[in-house]
């Protein structure tokens, strides 16, 4: 027998499934569906219809935990649920792909179990949101450094931090094509300023900019701020890497020695951006006296 079609043919012989949180707690508790009836019996083997087994295995313990029961009760199979997209079943040496895993969120729904299908719909937009930021942040990068950029999302895949040599690798190329050091810091900050924009749970690749901020002399970050080439872009990234967590070895005085109209300029773009954090680190950094 096939082995993608082999769950199918257990699924044919339940006469009830029980269903229940894969962690044994959950907001939507335990259900029993009767598949006596060949029409629901039906929709719940289209629902867990098996696409492909690809040979990987997610880490997680699963969401959604089915238990197949023959007429006496006898377990049939017991089967987990990952992220609505892959099924765990123990006979199968890896995770199975669904061929529409909505379909067996949409019917968890339609039996009471709305949680999968509401967390699923919250990672697809978190997801989705994720890879605008990337998007936007990719075309943000300063001309010249395109052919590292794999390089660069690698760290959010691999949760390292950017090596000296990567460092030194991107400085000399922004060196090599923006000469002029107003130039160089004022692509940077619209680099730092584009993506996520958070201090907190941001793609670890967002760190590479504030790195290479770090590095640049004070004299040189106020040069390109004052300037009048400086925009919004360049005061989002500006309060990104100034007030964000140890970014400058002499942070809190490069702070201090801020021009009061550039002080003024940067905390008025933290009270608009809506970002409670930013706004709140704006006021303690820039609007009290002793920043």
């Amino acid at each position: 027998m096939d082995t993608s079609t082999a769950l199918d043919s257990v699924l044919r012989q339940a006469y009830v499934v029980r269903v229940s949180p894969a962690s044994g707690a959950g907001v939507d508790g335990e259900i029993r569906v009767d598949l006596s009836d060949p029409a629901e019996s039906a929709r719940l083997r289209a629902a867990m219809a098996v696409e492909s087994l690809p040979g990987f295995a997610c880490m997680c313990l699963g969401d959604v935990r089915f238990e197949m029961l023959d007429r006496a009760g006898g377990r049939l199979a017991v089967v987990v649920l990952h992220h609505g997209a892959t099924v765990r079943w123990g006979r199968w040496e890896s995770d199975a792909v669904l061929a529409d895993g909505r379909l067996l969120l949409a019917w968890l729904d339609e039996h009471g179990m709305p949680g999968p299908m509401r967390q699923f719909e919250a990672d697809r937009q978190r997801a989705e949101k994720e890879a605008e930021e990337e998007s936007d942040w990719l075309a943000a990068m300063p001309a010249g450094l395109e052919g590292l950029a794999e390089r660069i999302l690698a760290l959010s895949r691999t949760a390292g931090r950017p090596s000296t040599e990567l460092l030194a690798e991107l400085t000399d190329r922004l060196r090599l094509t923006l000469p002029d050091p107003v130039e160089r810091v004022l692509a940077l900050l619209a680099w730092h300023g584009s993506g996520s924009g958070r201090w907190a749970g941001y793609p670890l690749h967002e760190r590479v900019p504030d790195e290479l901020l770090g590095r640049v002399p004070i004299d040189d970050l106020l040069a390109a701020l004052t300037g009048r080439q400086a925009e919004e872009r360049h005061d989002a990234g500006a309060v990104r890497h100034l007030l964000g967590g140890k970014t400058r070895p002499r942070q809190k005085q490069d702070i201090a020695g801020l021009p009061g109209p550039l002080r003024a300029r940067l905390l008025a773009h933290a009270r608009r951006s809506g970002d409670s954090d930013k706004q709140e680190r704006a006021e303690r950094w820039l609007a009290s006296p002793q920043a």
